[in-house]
Parts: structure tokens; sequence; C-alpha cells
């Protein structure tokens, strides 16, 4: 067996026999990875700690013909602020989540993670709202996808200048001489647009460092409500949860 080191964060873990865990890892070499934690139940096991949600670090691993077994991690960042923060801890099990479900084996997923990791920092952080958290990190990931509307120009014939509705199903602005069959059509606010047009184009280090006026959330809320629609169109189990708690 090949032994690998990978830089990630813990997504989901489930109980495997006796003492062992099953562990999800977005890792930034190797995409999202199925691993096991042997013995990690035990109460004097040195990876205890190191396999549970949230968790980043480096995990030392044994790579065998089907699967990865952890032999030791060494965890930089527990987030442990959240297990104090109730509502903040689930909206950060809803991207958890979202990650687990929206990356891949295999794939390159590097700004995933790090998204991922910028904004469980963001939900530590009391001076962001959790609800505009939320939604930067939806279009950020539907962005890193390729599945971020155009937030420019028309999207039809490119026009920047004229008046323009915003369309989830057309998949951005649609300006006035082209949204003649534009049925979902929303006149945005021009600071929700600005809010979009930053979240799409700016670096990960950079997104959470600006707030917005209630109807400006409010846009927003359905906005990416209808996007989340058409491009995942999945009930998460930690927003209805978080949905009983607010």
């Amino acid at each position: 067996m090949n032994q690998i080191i990978l830089t990630g964060m813990v997504l989901s873990t489930m109980p495997v026999g006796e003492y062992d865990r099953r562990v999800v890892i977005l890792t930034k070499e190797q995409g999202k990875i199925s691993a096991f934690a042997k013995g990690s139940r035990r109460p004097n096991s040195p990876l205890v700690g190191a396999v549970n949600p949230f968790s980043f670090g480096t995990f030392t691993m044994y790579e065998g013909r089907s699967s990865y077994t952890i032999q030791s991690a060494d965890i930089s960042n527990y987030f442990a602020e959240l297990r104090s923060d109730m509502v903040g801890a689930y909206y950060g099990f809803y991207f958890l989540e979202f990650a687990d479900y929206y990356t891949k084996e295999f794939n390159d997923e590097r700004e995933m993670l790090k998204l991922l990791y910028q904004t469980m920092r963001a939900l530590i952080n009391p001076h962001i709202p959790n609800r505009l958290i939320r939604y930067i990190f939806e279009l950020k990931a539907l962005t890193i996808n390729g599945q971020g509307p155009q937030v420019f120009q028309c999207i039809t014939c490119g026009n920047k200048e004229r008046p323009a509705v915003f369309s989830a199903a057309k998949g951005g602005l649609v300006c006035s001489e082209c949204d003649r069959d534009v049925i979902d059509g929303m006149i945005l606010d021009n600071s929700t647009l600005y809010s979009m047009q930053y979240i799409e184009s700016s670096s990960i280090e950079k997104l959470y460092t600006f707030t917005v006026t209630d109807k400006v959330m409010d846009e927003l809320e359905r906005v990416m409500g209808r996007l989340m629609e058409i491009y995942v169109n999945r009930r998460f189990k930690s927003l209805e949860i978080l949905e009983t708690l607010l």
C-alpha cells in the first residue's frame, strides 16, 4: 500500500462496525474521497477528534486498491467556535452537505475546498450575517462549477447599456430588446446586481468583505432560491433543520 498525504476538510462521518468510521474528505489533491478511520471511535484514539465534520488539515493515509485508510491527521482548524453556535453550526453543516453533493472524486476541487474553508471562517465572524454568507457561498459555488448566471451583459445580445431583467431560466440578464419570451424576469436593485457581479468576479479570499441592506438581502434570497431550484434541485437535511431554528 502507498502512503500519501492529503490536505482537506472532513465533510461527513459515519460509524462502521464497533469502533471504526467512514469519513468523506474534500481534498486539494484528489477531490472528494472516502477513507476509513480505524479505531477512531475508541476514547483513546488519536483520531477521535480529527475526523469530525469541519476538521481541516493534513491527513496521512494508506492508499489501498479500493479504499483509503487514515493513519494520522494534523488538524490546523477544528472551527470549534461552531460548537457553541447552533444556528451557525447548521449553516456550516449545510455548506458541508452541499459540497459533498456537488463535488466529485478525482476531480479538481481546489476552488471548492478554498471556498468551503473561507466560508467557515466567515461563519465564525460575528460581523457578517449568516444569510448573506449562504447566498455568497451558493452563487460562488455555481460560478466555480460553470453555472454562474451572466450578470454583466445581456445573455442574448451582449448589450450592457439597455435596461435588463434577471431571468434565472435564461441564465442571467436579458435586455429590453430581447426579453419578449421571458416569463420569470426580476427587476433587480443596482446594489443587488453589483453584489452578484462582485461575488462572481472576486477572488475567494475577498468574498466575505461586505454587507448589504435588507432589500438587497431579500432580492438575493429570491434570486438564489430560483437558481438553486434550476441547478441543484435538492433538499438538504441541514437546511430543513435550520428552518426550524430560525
